[in-house]
């Protein structure tokens, strides 16, 4: 799989459907306490939502799925809720690979894997070549992720890949080495729990992405939740730096819009 071109180099095909949803899933720790539950309840509860969405999306042919999982930042959490973690990943990973093979999701882990233990990193390692032929959705789950580590590490790789370009390089050279290299730029970003902040998620591929907060928490957000989501993202009009009055298509290009079933978020009025 090659290398997508930024959204701030070439426009990129616009449907109203997202090829690429990119979700941060806050509100557990809080769904748990309302319910005077342990906060892992509730991110044991957030499991079932992954696996909610994770079938919506099949469903409504989204192509790629990017969860944030685990924050480089959240390692500063109490260390008991931070190994609770890592055995639910784990848990995650073993009892739910099978199921995403048979349904044809292809599973990436992307993040700093160097700190987690070694059992761990195997069992990512066998994950991802379990489901490496499937094609229908990719699932990517970004685990000891930050968006800074992320272009910092791009840019030690390119360094050491390119050095007698050094000075030359432009966005194409560097966007190869990201962690989401292998996959379109989010068309659209979902934060759950009511929070209105991205929190070093995909600092360089949220470039031109739709973004859409909501206060439904993350083991709440179900069918109807996700599709008012959508519902939203269809109403915006994508511009990538042009106007309004560039997206009215004419006659002709119109009409081979309507042949092809491409009409998605393309305003008829200025």
């Amino acid at each position: 799989m090659g290398v997508f071109s930024s959204s701030t180099k070439i426009v990129p095909n616009i449907s109203d459907v997202p090829r690429h949803v990119a979700i941060i899933m806050d509100g557990n720790g809080r769904w748990a306490k309302k319910r005077f539950l342990p906060r892992f309840a509730g991110h044991t509860r957030g499991v079932e939502t992954v696996r909610e969405i994770v079938r919506l999306c099949l469903e409504r042919r989204i192509k790629y799925l990017t969860l944030f999982a685990f924050s480089s930042e959240n390692w500063r959490r109490p260390p008991e809720e931070v190994g609770l973690l890592m055995q639910l990943f784990v848990r995650a990973l073993r009892g739910e690979v099978s199921k995403l093979a048979r349904n044809g999701v292809r599973l990436r882990i992307i993040g700093d894997l160097s700190r987690f233990d070694p059992e761990l990193q195997e069992l990512i390692s066998v994950s991802e070549e379990q489901t490496a032929k499937c094609d229908k959705l990719t699932l990517t789950i970004a685990a000891n992720y930050g968006g800074r580590w992320d272009i910092l590490q791009a840019v030690n790789r390119l360094v050491e890949s390119q050095p007698e370009k050094a000075g030359k390089w432009d966005e194409e050279d560097l966007a190869q080495h990201l962690a989401m290299s292998f996959a379109p730029e989010p068309d659209l970003f979902i934060r759950t729990g009511g929070e209105e902040r991205i929190s070093n998620f995909l600092l360089w591929q949220l470039a031109y992405t739709e973004l859409y907060f909501t206060d439904t928490l993350w083991p709440e957000f179900g069918a109807v939740a996700f599709d008012k989501a959508l519902s939203s993202f269809r109403a915006r009009e994508r511009r990538f730096g042009r106007t309004s009055e560039q997206l009215v298509p004419t006659k002709e290009e119109g009409d081979q819009l309507v042949g092809s079933g491409t009409t998605g978020n393309v305003k008829t009025d200025a």
